[in-house]
């Protein structure tokens, strides 16, 4: 598999015609039809749904282009690093991560590590645990910031300072608002509104003592902001963490830590035994001070 050809697929799926790709990748459309056609024959796959009108991707097809997007993209940043890497600093640092005001560390190293090295680029993936974790370990993301519980067994790590307080988003106008906490038993008739990673459930089944069934679950989410909608059109309660809205006088919601407390821990983890370039390097190293300085 060459990735030349790799680059070819990926081009007519995003053209949805060989005659279109043609002539962005300045080849003949014979060529191409013959590349992609070898291609489908050496793995004995079909890619394209081909009529004499239309063009699309088989189920097959989109598995593949997930992988070859992924392929070609590891590429690229190893073509980078190469090119680089006796001029300058530089390079490209993939990190991904969910939604939590224990990220702000970690943004304020991104920020001092540009300030000194403004060649280093960062792309942020915003997903759940899962997702960070699978991409992390497929080597698609250098970094990645998981929360407890989580497996650290099989990462390096730093733990970041600051911890995550769980509570509930609700209307202003709502029965719980007049609580100043919110314990188990308030929630048990209410529709709820919740993540719907494994170990979110998990640890929310802990605080409600194994009693998460008797929870009624309306919605559930992996993000945030379109949960802050639904709790603004009355679609239920939030379980969610404290910071992730900038409550307000004006807005019409507000935030209720739980009680007892239940807190969450984070880390940004890498895989062990990995060799990074220079410029993750420099970042953890920032980070880490980063790290000391607020402990």
């Amino acid at each position: 598999m060459e990735i030349r050809v790799l680059k070819y697929f990926l081009t007519v799926a995003q053209e949805q015609s060989f005659s279109k790709a043609a002539k962005v990748l300045n080849v003949s459309q014979p060529a191409l039809s013959k590349q992609i056609k070898d291609l489908e024959e050496e793995y004995q796959i079909t890619l394209f749904n081909r009529t004499t009108r239309s063009l699309s991707l088989t189920e097959e097809g989109r598995l593949f282009k997930e992988q070859a997007k992924q392929i070609i993209s590891l590429v690229n940043r190893t073509d980078s690093y190469l090119k680089n890497i006796n001029k300058y600093i530089s390079g490209d640092i993939y990190l991904g991560c969910s939604e939590s005001e224990a990220n702000r560390i970690v943004m304020k190293a991104i920020s001092k590590t540009q300030q000194h090295h403004p060649d280093i680029r960062f792309h942020i993936y915003s997903g759940n645990a899962q997702y960070v974790e699978e991409q992390l370990d497929q080597g698609i993301f250098d970094l990645g910031i998981v929360t407890d519980p989580a497996d650290l067994s099989k990462y390096d790590y730093l733990t970041l300072p600051t911890l995550d307080t769980w509570g509930v988003l609700m209307k202003k106008d709502s029965e719980l608002a007049k609580l100043d906490t919110i314990s188990p038993k308030d929630l048990l008739d209410k529709p709820m509104i919740i993540s719907n990673q494994e170990m979110v459930k998990n640890g929310i089944s802990g605080w409600l003592g194994g009693n998460q069934r008797a929870l009624n679950i309306v919605t559930t989410y992996n993000l945030f902001y379109n949960t802050m909608l639904m709790c603004e059109e009355n679609v239920g309660y939030v379980l969610t963490l404290k910071n992730l809205y900038n409550e307000s006088d004006e807005s019409s919601i507000c935030f209720k830590p739980l009680h007892p407390p239940l807190t969450l821990r984070s880390h940004i983890v890498w895989k062990k035994y990995k060799v990074f370039p220079k410029a993750i390097e420099i970042f953890l190293e920032i980070l880490n001070e980063e790290i000391k300085k607020s402990s």
